[in-house]
């Protein structure tokens, strides 16, 4: 019986202290063994140390042995245990068996049985540790690997994002209402969502949709884009188009699927009046209803040239009057419950952001240059809020 790492750590539990010794006799050349003369007294030596194997009378006075095995295994699940019996009856093997015991050794001893069966013992002592080891650290390499995919796909949907950003950015130069306004509507658009407690992976798809709402008008033309003085029909029915555009551009792209459905519905109206497919109610998704929400409520209280941003409550106002119109009445709900203070926060937080934008981006990085922007800008937005107006 060699084991080729340390000795193994032995039990055992008898009344008879004869017999204790004389199985401590026959195993100890190899194996360090300890003694109880009672299950009571083997459970509190069970407490202190950890043993490989046991082997254990039945019959014993007060607990006997076969009661003792599940608190053996309550205790160390990794020890093996072999019960011992004078009554060589087919049933006190079936029961201890039954009960969670490796083997079944009958008195009188047979020293090679004992030998075989303390042999086989450690070996699946040996199996079940390995087992329990291997799957531990199975659980952990799967725990590790989960998250540094996290990790990844975290750091995937950053780059997405930045891509993203840097690409609301370039739109800009065609049409300077971009950057601003798709940053506080991409705040106002989340804290909607999560305020009707969407999904994850529709969260990131309403932010990506906010942000991108106004990709489509890549495929406006200039001429069109801007244009200083008021649209013909035919140059409006081109600019309605632009949510078809981005839509279109968005398809092919599979983590954008979600975020496509914002840009090409979010100038639908619940009545069906909207465009450019007349969606109504329901048949409008989620996203885009949430999203038109924030972008009326931006587009009242942002400054303009030729008027000051409203008020709050005046925006309540005019949201509650057209929910069921032109909103989705739940959405609007939504938008109620929350505090004015938090929006204000959320504005804040966005303008100065995009006051930081424009710093970093000007010729003049000083911070009366980055202010004297501002007007400019401004200006710049007047033919988006005639197309939001629309």
């Amino acid at each position: 019986m060699n084991r080729l790492d340390e000795r193994a750590q032995i039990l055992i539990i008898d009344d008879d202290a004869e017999i204790r010794g004389l199985l401590c006799e026959i195993l100890n050349p190899e194996h360090d063994c300890a003694q109880a003369a009672s299950a009571e007294a083997a459970i509190e030596i069970l407490r202190v140390k950890k043993f490989d194997l046991i082997l254990s009378d039945i019959f014993m006075s007060g607990m006997n042995g076969l009661d003792l095995i599940p608190r053996v295994v309550e205790l160390s699940p990794d020890t093996v245990i072999i019960t011992i019996s004078g009554e060589q009856t087919i049933d006190n093997a079936i029961q201890a068996m039954r009960v969670g015991a490796f083997d079944f050794i009958t008195k009188p001893f047979d020293v090679t049985h004992i030998e075989a069966s303390v042999r086989r013992a450690l070996n699946h002592h040996d199996l079940r540790v390995a087992k329990r080891l291997y799957e531990q650290r199975l659980e952990e390499l799967v725990a590790q690997r989960t998250a540094e995919l996290d990790r990844a796909l975290i750091s995937l949907e950053e780059s997405y994002r930045g891509t993203l950003k840097a690409l609301v950015a370039a739109l800009g130069t065609r049409d300077s209402e971009t950057h601003g306004h798709s940053d506080r509507v991409v705040r106002f658009s989340l804290r909607l969502g999560r305020e009707l407690g969407l999904a994850p992976e529709e969260m990131r798809s309403l932010e990506f949709g906010a942000l991108l709402h106004d990709v489509g008008k890549i495929g406006v033309p200039d001429a069109i884009l801007r244009k200083p003085s008021g649209l013909t029909d035919e140059e409006w029915k081109l600019m309605r188009q632009h949510p078809r555009y981005g839509e279109e551009i968005l398809r092919g792209i599979d983590f954008l699927k979600g975020a496509a459905h914002v840009v090409g519905q979010h100038h639908e109206r619940w009545d069906g009046t909207g465009y450019p497919r007349r969606l109504s109610g329901e048949g409008i998704d989620i996203k885009a209803r949430i999203f038109s929400v924030a972008d009326a409520f931006d587009a009242m209280i942002s400054d303009r040239v030729y008027r000051m941003g409203t008020a709050y409550e005046n925006v309540r106002t005019e949201l509650e009057r057209c929910a069921g119109q032109q909103f989705d009445h739940k959405v609007v709900e939504a938008f109620c419950r929350v505090a004015p203070e938090e929006w204000e926060h959320l504005r804040e937080r966005s303008n100065k952001e995009e006051r930081a934008y424009l710093c970093a981006n000007a010729s003049d990085p000083d911070v009366n240059s980055c202010t004297s922007i501002a007007p400019m800008l401004s200006e710049s937005r007047e033919l988006q809020v005639q197309l939001n107006a629309s």
